[in-house]
């Protein structure tokens, strides 16, 4: 038996763990022939389907999910052109949901699963040829031969713990960026938007266990590990568990879903004790409207939530990003523009605004008519209106993340942009303004264009920010020659007498810029550039004021 993996992934970053979770429990059987064909929805499906065609598989899978849906049918379908007699079984969020319309409106797919498969293919591996035994496999759903639609329901893997870790597979990817590590399957919450709002029970990996897959993952030089946990302190004494096992791998990055409104006293004092940059952290906020939480069905008080993010935001050791949802019932846009200032308030480290997508299996899909949802039938299932937000006032949501991208969520431009948020409740919407009018909202832009743009909206708006608007730039290492560093000096520059470091150590051997923010040219800041390197960001940052600033200032 020869099956054939198309291992189909948004970008070459990111790597399904489907194929190796599901191979690790069989790799033993010599009687299966493995094979995979690994590539990004962008190659060519010509080239894709050509490399596949060669291995002449007897069965043909792969996971299906919101972002590869439409070229992963586009590729099988011509396989199954080109190979009938293949079994074709596909996988993953998107059969979560009722599959028989799928199965009608695509023939050439023989069967698809839902939920969990490392127990259950195996079992439909046994009887894959025999289409008569498949209503045993929990999970399957299929037309049988009379063309009447199987569900099999959906499969969970109760003895989670006693799985064969993906890592030991010979499929599992050490390329990418970042890995994967799922701790705990389920979710005690129940978001009516997410597919794992109703994915009971909850099941744990024991600490040791992690402890082992994550000495392995360290031989393997990784740096970063995204830890599949929705919820890390859904259990606090289990999360202060998981953070000392972290310590024991100071080089990795962790990256965690945590739960702001789930911040018991000792979990805050383990997090403040943390050293720098061991956690990457992703508050699931969603909304900050008590309305929009209770019909989303989200559990956690809105107070605890905004405490806990607010205290989360205030550590210095570690980076938390915030996120909001576009589209929820009862959510209006005016909401939004305020929960975005308050974010920015609490100085998240990052704002990530996406539209709600409909998924297949999830309550609020289920209840889309009731609730007054509008979506998309097609991938990814993007909301196109509720009773709450218009369709335009949607495309402005959708401006307003690409807005936050380019610009608060960017290290270079992040500092002027929040305190332009914070001084102006308006700005975020005569900036969008300006960036729509300028024709560029939806254009890809480089790190120097959005400086660039920032600047100008500065000097032609708010002139006071027109000199943090040009330190920004300076810091970010752009260039001395274009526009918003007109007013710096580089020439010939030598050091007062007097100046107030803010960082690094001056020596003679830095070439000096200044940036005058007075017209005596006496007041300004001082910036540092290593010579003998190619680096163009400064070192070395310095602040002088002029006598006559000084006396102002004490009259």
């Amino acid at each position: 038996m020869k099956i054939l993996w198309i291992d189909l992934n948004s970008s070459y970053a990111h790597s399904s763990l489907a194929l190796p979770a599901l191979h690790a429990q069989i790799a033993d059987d010599t009687s299966i022939e493995w094979a995979s064909v690994s590539a990004t929805i962008n190659e060519n499906i010509g080239t894709i389907v050509e490399e596949a065609y060669r291995h002449k598989p007897d069965i043909l899978a792969a996971t299906a999910w919101l972002f590869n849906h439409e070229q992963l049918l586009h590729i099988t379908s011509r396989l199954k052109a080109l190979l009938p007699e293949t079994c074709l079984i596909l996988g993953g969020p998107e059969f979560l949901g009722d599959n028989e319309f799928f199965l009608r409106k695509n023939p050439f797919v023989n069967c698809v699963f839902r939920g969990e498969g490392e127990e259950a293919f195996p079992r439909w591996l046994s009887c894959w040829n025999h289409p008569e035994q498949w209503n045993t496999i929990s999970g399957l759903c299929f037309l049988d031969s009379d063309a009447q639609y199987r569900d099999n329901g959906t499969a969970r893997v109760l003895n989670f713990s006693g799985l064969i870790p993906p890592e030991k597979s010979r499929f599992f990817n050490w390329s990418k960026p970042f890995v994967q590590l799922e701790t705990t399957r389920g979710c005690f919450n129940t978001c009516a938007f997410c597919v794992s709002g109703g994915e009971k029970p909850i099941r744990t990996l024991s600490i040791d266990s992690i402890r082992r897959r994550l000495q392995i993952i360290h031989e393997h030089g990784i740096k970063n590990v995204r830890v599949l946990d929705r919820t890390f302190n859904y259990n606090a004494r289990r999360a202060k568990e998981l953070l000392q096992l972290f310590l024991e791998f100071p080089d990795i990055r962790f990256h965690l879903e945590i739960h702001p409104a789930l911040l018991s006293e000792e979990l805050k004092e383990e997090l403040r004790r943390l050293p720098q940059g061991l956690l990457h952290l992703e508050a699931g906020i969603q909304s900050l409207r008590e309305p929009v939480l209770k019909q989303s069905r989200r559990m956690g008080k809105l107070s605890d939530a905004l405490a806990g993010l607010e205290f989360l935001c205030s550590l210095p050791n570690m980076e938390t990003h915030a996120d909001l949802i576009a589209g929820l019932p009862l959510y209006h846009l005016n909401e939004i523009f305020e929960d975005v200032y308050t974010l920015a308030g609490y100085n998240a480290g990052e704002i990530q605004l996406e539209s709600l997508k409909l998924l297949p299996g999830t309550e609020m899909r289920r209840q889309a008519e009731t609730l007054g949802i509008h979506y998309s039938p097609f991938p990814p299932y993007e909301v196109l209106e509720t009773n709450e937000i218009s369709v335009g006032e949607l495309q402005t949501a959708r401006q307003l993340s690409r807005l936050l991208d380019g610009f608060y969520n960017t290290p270079a431009w992040q500092a002027l942009t929040r305190e332009l948020i914070l001084n102006d409740k308006t700005f975020l919407h005569k900036f969008l303004e300006y960036l729509i009018r300028i024709n560029l909202i939806d254009q890809p832009m480089s790190l120097e264009k959005r400086g660039l743009i920032l600047y100008e909206y500065c000097k032609q708006n708010c002139p006071e920010y027109q000199t943090q608007a040009s330190i920004a730039w300076i810091e970010a290492g752009m260039s001395l020659k274009k526009a918003p560093a007109e007013k710096a000096k580089t020439k010939h520059q030598i050091s007062p007498e007097k100046w107030e470091v803010i960082y690094g150590h001056y020596k003679d051997s830095l070439r000096l810029c200044f940036l005058p923010t007075d017209d005596s040219s006496q007041s300004g800041y001082w910036f540092g550039f290593e010579s003998e390197i190619q680096r163009t960001t400064p070192v070395f940052k310095a602040k002088t004021i002029s006598q006559q600033s000084h006396q102002a200032t004490h009259e």
